[in-house]
C-alpha cells in the first residue's frame, strides 16, 4: 500500500514575475485562467482525496480556481496547513534577489552557500527541508493528498524524494501551476513523472 501525493505550486503573482522574495500576495488577473485551465487534467474529484493547501492568499485563490470549496459529498474543500507555508524569507519578503544581492552581498552568498543560514530572520533552507521531510512522512501510507503550495516547497519535497542533499535545491526549477507527484511510504518516497 502506498500514499499518493500530488504537489501543485501556486499560479504566477507580482512576486514570481519579478523574481522577488514574495509576501503575502494575490494572483496575477490571468492565473486565474491558467489555474482553471489545469484543474481539468487533475484528479481533484476523486472521493478519498484530502484536498490541502498553504495558508497564504496565492494557495487559496489557486485552491479555489481549481475545486470550489466544498467536496461533492458536503465535505469540506481545502484544508490549510501551516507546513505547507511559502519558505520564510524574514526582511527579505518584498525585495528581488538582484536588490538584496546589491544591498547585502555577504549575507546572500552565505545563504546560497551554507544551507544552515538564514541572514534574513526567517527560515535556513534547512528548516524548510526538514518541515517539508517531515508533512511527507507524516502522510497515512494508504492516504491521497492534493496540496497546493510554493515552488520552494515542490522544491524541498523533491530533494527529501530523492534523499538528494541540500544543494540539490538550487538545481530544481519550478514554475508556477508546475506539479510534483510522489508515491510511496514515510521515508520511501519515487517521484512519478506524468
Amino acid at each position: 500500500m502506498t500514499a499518493r501525493l500530488l504537489l501543485i505550486a501556486h499560479g504566477a503573482t507580482a512576486a514570481t514575475r519579478a523574481a522577488a522574495f514574495p509576501r503575502d500576495e494575490p494572483l496575477d488577473p490571468g492565473a486565474v485562467a491558467a489555474t482553471r485551465a489545469l484543474a481539468s487534467g487533475l484528479p481533484l474529484s476523486h472521493p478519498r482525496t484530502q484536498r490541502t493547501s498553504g495558508p497564504e492568499r496565492r494557495c487559496a485563490q489557486t485552491s479555489t480556481a481549481l475545486a470550489p470549496d466544498v467536496n461533492s459529498d458536503g465535505g469540506p474543500g481545502w484544508l490549510e496547513v501551516a507546513d505547507l507555508s511559502d519558505w520564510d524569507a524574514g526582511r527579505w519578503a518584498g525585495q528581488t534577489l538582484d536588490a538584496v544581492s546589491a544591498a547585502e552581498p555577504d549575507a546572500v552568498q552565505a545563504w546560497l552557500q551554507d544551507p544552515d543560514a538564514a541572514p534574513h530572520g526567517g527560515e535556513s533552507l534547512t528548516q524548510l527541508l526538514h518541515r517539508t521531510g517531515a508533512w511527507l512522512d507524516a502522510r497515512p501510507p494508504t492516504s491521497r493528498t492534493i496540496a497546493v503550495t510554493h515552488p520552494a516547497v515542490l522544491r524541498a519535497a523533491a530533494v527529501h524524494a530523492l534523499t538528494a542533499g541540500p544543494a540539490a535545491f538550487w538545481r530544481i526549477d519550478v514554475p508556477p501551476l508546475a506539479t510534483l507527484s510522489l508515491t510511496g511510504t514515510p521515508g520511501r518516497w519515487s517521484v512519478r513523472l506524468p
